[in-house]
């Protein structure tokens, strides 16, 4: 399976935008370009599912375009028979979100008011989750998650910033002990966009984002593929698909006195 998070859709960049309009441009739509790269890869992989740990709209829309681009990619999973499960973060929480699409019957988005789950029968697959129902949710989200099902191969899917992952905020706080003591096989983790391998027993693993957004989010940017045998984890793969990059250069500039002689 395929898990990603923080799509951050319809990011308006407009901090880049007084300094360079174009390359905003260019990044609002690398944005957009990234996730139907991650569509175009699930389907030529045939996963057979993918996780969205939250963010996938940047904030409330400015018109429905957002939402209908959304609704385009996850129809062509839907075609392919992949389904997909969402999870509300901060950015997308329902007291910001209030516009909506339908979505295909395949795309399936986990309740807000309390932990939900959803079930793969055939893959003996059981997800569990709960969204954000506001911005700032402080609470311990993950100590309300139930109990695993016995024999399936349990996923955790969580919006957090676990005990605190600087310049990111401290919503839905949280130990690893605390999502150990669940039981889960792994966690599906979202709203950092650095990749982190957390642990691996059990796995708990941020994917980041899959678009760099600002000159602080440097470097490669995608999601994780997920390779499960004989329900355990068997591999933890990087799926890049970002559309363009900030990169950091470090310049020597020994033996220059003056800012003239750096051009």
């Amino acid at each position: 399976f395929i898990h990603a998070a923080d799509l951050h859709l319809g990011s308006p960049f407009r901090g880049l935008a007084t300094k360079d309009a174009a390359v905003a441009q260019r990044f609002a739509e690398a944005t957009r370009t990234a996730f139907s790269n991650l569509v175009e890869q699930a389907i030529e992989l045939k996963v057979d599912f993918v996780v969205i740990a939250g963010d996938v709209y940047d904030g409330e829309w400015r018109d429905n375009a957002i939402g209908l681009f959304f609704n385009r990619q996850v129809a062509r999973l839907d075609r392919a028979q992949i389904p997909v499960f969402v999870l509300k973060g901060n950015h997308d929480a329902d007291s910001v979100v209030t516009k909506s699409v339908t979505l295909p019957a395949s795309v399936q988005q986990f309740e807000t008011r309390k932990p939900s789950t959803f079930r793969l029968d055939t893959l003996k697959v059981a997800l569990h989750g709960q969204g954000f129902t506001d911005r700032a949710t402080s609470d311990n989200l993950a100590l309300g998650y139930p109990a695993p099902v016995p024999g399936w191969f349990n996923i955790g899917v969580l919006h957090t910033s676990l005990t605190g992952r600087p310049p990111h905020d401290t919503y839905s706080p949280c130990a690893v002990p605390d999502l150990v003591s669940r039981g889960y096989d792994y966690w599906a983790l979202g709203h950092v966009h650095e990749f982190e391998i957390v642990a691996r027993d059990p796995a708990i693993v941020f994917p980041g984002n899959l678009q760099g957004r600002s000159v602080r989010e440097t470097g490669a940017k995608g999601a994780v593929l997920v390779t499960v045998v004989d329900n355990q984890v068997r591999g933890i793969e990087r799926l890049i698909v970002d559309e363009a990059r900030w990169h950091e250069f470090a310049i020597d500039l020994a033996g220059l006195e003056t800012q003239p002689d750096l051009w």
